[in-house]
């Protein structure tokens, strides 16, 4: 792949923009007059490569005509997390097609992929003439998620409706892939526990959190 400097004014791709359309990932841009080419690079947001460290099979060639027959380009995206398209002009020479090296911002867009569910219950046992009562939480996980994500929140008196609104445990293990039981533990009768994410923004775009 060949990369060049002679980058123009009028050869810059700018206006990206992305959305999800069913099962797909959209992405459009401002197409520069006279550019027929561009090369798309998908990769984790923190974890751009330099251009000459890519391999061939992370850039893929896309066409004007291309472009116009699909509105956008499409892709699929299977994995979760966050996420960047950087599209790159280009142009045809004797020698072939030429990257032309557009390294800022107009030509980037960073954007979470589908969330990766959770699901989780929480079963109470008989505790009769005891004070306090065991419980058992299970959770189903579609990928691995790390301990310092999730923690169960514990109130006296009835069900805790943040994670500050009672006493906060932390998880001692990471949750695997599938079915995942934690050991059972015990807590006052007249309390409620609920599961939730450490912190809700950062990790409420990765995971979807799913009371069964």
């Amino acid at each position: 792949m060949q990369w060049s400097d002679e980058l123009s004014g009028t050869s810059r791709i700018t206006e990206m923009r992305h959305r999800v359309q069913g099962n797909e990932s959209v992405l459009t841009w401002n197409w520069p007059a006279g550019i027929d080419f561009v090369y798309v690079y998908l990769f984790p947001a923190e974890a751009e490569q330099p251009p000459e460290q890519r391999p061939p099979a992370a850039m893929k060639l896309y066409t004007r005509e291309e472009y116009k027959a699909k509105a956008g380009y499409r892709g699929r995206l299977d994995g979760i997390g966050h996420y960047a398209y950087r599209v790159y002009p280009c142009v045809r020479k004797p020698e072939g097609i030429v990257v032309l090296r557009q390294e800022d911002g107009d030509n980037l867009i960073r954007f979470a992929a589908a969330k990766a569910r959770i699901r989780y219950s929480i079963k109470t046992g008989m505790a009769l003439f005891r004070k306090y009562q065991p419980v058992r939480i299970e959770l189903t996980s579609e990928v691995a998620v790390p301990k310092e994500a999730l923690c169960y929140v514990l109130k006296e008196g009835g069900m805790p409706l943040h994670p500050e609104d009672g006493t906060v445990y932390p998880f001692i293990d990471d949750i695997q892939p599938g079915r995942n039981v934690l050991p059972d533990i015990e807590i006052p009768k007249n309390s409620r526990i609920k599961l939730f994410f450490t912190d809700g923004k950062k990790y409420g775009e990765l995971f979807e959190l799913i009371p069964e």
